[in-house]
């Protein structure tokens, strides 16, 4: 198509996969707000849902730790349970992009600027 020209050829195919990526950018932006991770803490007692940006979206909370005076423990279970979810969302995110990066032929530890 652009024989002839050079590097102009090689600088209209950069520009082109330059503007593959930022499609493929977005798309995986909204695809994060759509996956979901559990997080759990309590052998399960309490799970936190996040999406894959870190989004807390919902929480369980097994009925039996409610006996008592166990405030403090019901609260350490809730703060791990979504730590722990916020952690498998990073992790999620992250296998996402390396995904992403992967078909793009840039380094596997490449980092986006997110």
């Amino acid at each position: 198509m652009l024989k002839g020209l050079g590097n102009i050829g090689d600088m209209a195919k950069m520009m082109k996969q330059a503007q593959e990526m930022q499609t493929k950018m977005a798309q995986m932006q909204d695809d994060l707000h759509n996956l979901m991770v559990t997080g759990e803490s309590g052998a399960g007692l309490v799970k936190a849902t996040a999406s894959a940006k870190g989004e807390l979206k919902g929480l369980d909370i097994d009925p039996s730790i409610f006996n008592g005076d166990d405030k403090e423990v019901v609260e350490d279970l809730i703060l791990a349970a979504i730590k722990d979810a916020q952690g498998k969302a990073a992790a999620r995110a992250e296998a996402e992009m390396a995904k992403l990066t992967e078909g793009l032929g840039l380094p596997a530890d490449f980092k986006m600027p997110f």
